[in-house]
């Protein structure tokens, strides 16, 4: 069977993103790197607006952006996650079992982000986020 192009492409950048998330995250493979990749990106997006949610979503490569909105209820977004502790603990839940820091899953996959979408863009998404949770960002994404 001969896959098309833009498949082969979305195939292509899903890889490349749960490699690049297994290397900085030091994760035992592409499977460990998918599930982390999900939960983070479920838990930001409950806290988005409808329209940044979707704003987001256009930076993403197709499969990660499908990946995105498994499940997505939009009728029922944004949740009011005030601090950053209960946006971590919500997403501990999520991911378990886990033997790495959750801390360290949400800033690694943040610094995904970050690198692969527009700074404007990252900057909109902080921008509606709590300061402590804004934290979790790299320094060198935009808006810090």
């Amino acid at each position: 069977m001969t896959v098309s192009t833009p498949v082969a492409h979305a195939v292509q950048s899903m890889q490349e993103w749960l490699k690049e998330l297994k290397d900085r995250g030091e994760l035992a493979d592409e499977a460990a790197a998918y599930k982390v990749l999900r939960a983070v990106l479920h838990q930001l997006r409950e806290r988005l607006t409808l329209e940044e949610v979707v704003d987001l979503s256009a930076q993403m490569p197709l499969m990660v952006r499908g990946l995105y909105f498994e499940h997505w209820r939009p009728h029922k977004v944004p949740r009011k996650i005030r601090s950053k502790a209960a946006f971590l603990d919500e997403l501990s839940s999520k991911i378990l079992p886990h033997t790495f820091p959750v801390e360290w899953a949400v800033t690694t996959v943040f610094g995904v982000l970050a690198r692969h979408c527009d700074s404007g863009e990252i900057a909109n998404v902080k921008g509606q986020l709590p300061d402590d949770i804004k934290e979790l960002w790299p320094a060198t994404a935009a808006g810090h």
